[in-house]
C-alpha cells in the first residue's frame, strides 16, 4: 500500500534566491537582513571609491547617501514589489552619477533590482528600466558631462560603455537562468502534488473496493440466515439454531477480513497479520455460499498467480456469487477457471431468473469488479445469457499489464 499523503506546507528546497516572489505568503517577513548588508556594502564601497576617484568626481555629501541609501533601502521590496523596486534603483543609481559621484557599488543595487524583477517573471519592467539606466548613462558619460558636475569633465571611453554592457548583458543572462529554473522547480512540485493526490485517491478507491466486497459477500448470507432464522424460530428451533451459528461464523469471518484490511492503514512498515485471500480459498466460497443456499460447482483450476492478480480474482468470483445470492432466484451456480495464452479466465454463471430484490446492496459491485480487472489490464463482461440466467466474464492477465485491456477470446 503506498504510504498516505498528509497535507503539509510546501517548503522551498532550491537556492533561496530563486525563490518565486509570488509564492510569499501574506504577511511574510522582509528580507531586512540581506538589505541591512547590502546597503552596508554600498555605502562603505562608495566611501572607499570616493576616496581613490577624489581627483576626479564630486565628493559624498549628503544627497549622495541619500540616493545611497534610497537605492538600497528599497530592495527592502524586491520580493513584495519587484518592477517599482527595478525602476527606483535604476533612477536613484541614474541622478547619483548625473550628479558627478563617484563610480561604485551604486550599480550593484541596479544589478538586484533588475534581477529580482526577471526571476519574478516581470522580464519587460526589468529590461525597460535597465536599459534606460544604461541609456541614461551613455547619455551622461558622452554628451550632457558638459553641463553637469564635476566641472571640466571629459567623456567617457566607448571600452567603459563595452564592459557596463557586458555586465548588463550578464545579469540579464543569469536573470533568465534562474528564472526558468525556477519555473521548472514549479512545474516538478505541481507534478508531485498530482502524482501525491492521484494516488490518494487511487488508495481511498481501493481501500473503498476491498471494504465493500469484503463485507457485501458475509453481509449477504446474514442476511439470508436471518430471514431463515426468523422464518423457522417458532416451527423448526434447530433448523434456526443452525442458522444462527451460520450468521455467528459469517459476521467472525467478516470481521477478521475488515480487521485485514485497516491492518494496511497502520504505520508504514508494518506487514499484514495475515496473507491476502486469493483463488486457493474458492472452497471457503463455495461453503459460504452454500450456507446461505446457494449451490456452487467449481470447473477447472488456477495457475500460481502474482498475489494482486490473485486477490482481484478471488474478490471478483465472491462479488459475483454475492450478486447471485442477492439478485437471482437460482439457487445454484457455477464457476469455470481457465488459462490458456496467457490469461486468466473466470465464468461465474446463474440460471436466474432475476428477483428485482436488492437486499441491501449499494450498487457498486460491478463498478468495483470493472476496476478490478482494468487495474490489471483486464475486462470484466457482465449481463443476462441468451438462454436466461446472468453471466459474469472475467478476463486478467497473468502478467500484470500497464498497456489497457488484454483481447477477449471468445467464450465456448
Amino acid at each position: 500500500m503506498e504510504e498516505q499523503r498528509t497535507d503539509v506546507p510546501w517548503r522551498w528546497h532550491g537556492p533561496p534566491w530563486m525563490r518565486r516572489w509570488d509564492d510569499e505568503p501574506r504577511g511574510s517577513r522582509l528580507p531586512w537582513r540581506s538589505t541591512v548588508l547590502i546597503t552596508a556594502f554600498v555605502i562603505m564601497g562608495s566611501h572607499f571609491s570616493a576616496r581613490s576617484q577624489q581627483a576626479d568626481r564630486v565628493h559624498l555629501g549628503v544627497l549622495a547617501y541619500a540616493l545611497l541609501i534610497v537605492a538600497s533601502g528599497a530592495l527592502l521590496w524586491r520580493q513584495r514589489h519587484p518592477v517599482p523596486v527595478a525602476f527606483v534603483t535604476a533612477a536613484a543609481a541614474m541622478v547619483y552619477l548625473g550628479a558627478g559621484y563617484p563610480y561604485g557599488p551604486v550599480f550593484f543595487t541596479v544589478a538586484v533590482g533588475c534581477f529580482s524583477a526577471l526571476v519574478a517573471g516581470h522580464r519587460k519592467a526589468a529590461l525597460t528600466a535597465v536599459g534606460l539606466f544604461w541609456a541614461g548613462h551613455v547619455l551622461v558619460t558622452h554628451w550632457l558631462y558638459r553641463w553637469l558636475p564635476p566641472p571640466g569633465d571629459s567623456a567617457a571611453s566607448w571600452a567603459q560603455e563595452l564592459i557596463i554592457a557586458t555586465w548588463v548583458v550578464a545579469i540579464v543572462a543569469l536573470a533568465e537562468l534562474a528564472r526558468v529554473r525556477r519555473e521548472q522547480w514549479a512545474r516538478e512540485r505541481a507534478e508531485r502534488a498530482q502524482a501525491a493526490r492521484r494516488r490518494a485517491d487511487e488508495e481511498r478507491l481501493r481501500i473503498a473496493r476491498e471494504l465493500h466486497d469484503v463485507l457485501a459477500h458475509s453481509i449477504s448470507v446474514i442476511n439470508v440466515q436471518a430471514g431463515v432464522g426468523l422464518a423457522l424460530l417458532d416451527s423448526d428451533p434447530e433448523q434456526a439454531r443452525t442458522a444462527l451459528t451460520t450468521i455467528k461464523a459469517a459476521s467472525k469471518e467478516a470481521l477478521g477480513e475488515v480487521r485485514q484490511v485497516l491492518d494496511t492503514l497502520r504505520a508504514p512498515g508494518d506487514a499484514p497479520r495475515a496473507p491476502a485471500p486469493g483463488l486457493d480459498r474458492l472452497p471457503e466460497l463455495v461453503e459460504q455460499a452454500a450456507s446461505a443456499g446457494l449451490t456452487v460447482t467449481v470447473q477447472g483450476e488456477s495457475p500460481k498467480l502474482a498475489p494482486g492478480t490473485d486477490l482481484a480474482a478471488f474478490r471478483i468470483v465472491q462479488e459475483a456469487l454475492t450478486n447471485v445470492v442477492r439478485h437471482s432466484g437460482s439457487r445454484h451456480a457455477r464457476v469455470h477457471v481457465d488459462s490458456t495464452e496467457g490469461v486468466l479466465r473466470l465464468r461465474v454463471d446463474d440460471d436466474g431468473p432475476a428477483t428485482g430484490a436488492d437486499a441491501g446492496g449499494s450498487g457498486n459491485g460491478l463498478a468495483g469488479m470493472r476496476e478490478r480487472a482494468a487495474a490489471l489490464g483486464g475486462t470484466i463482461e457482465a449481463g443476462p445469457r441468451a438462454d436466461g440466467g446472468f453471466r459474469v466474464l472475467a478476463v486478467l492477465p497473468l502478467k500484470a499489464s500497464s498497456e489497457g485491456p488484454v483481447k477477449r477470446k471468445e467464450d465456448r
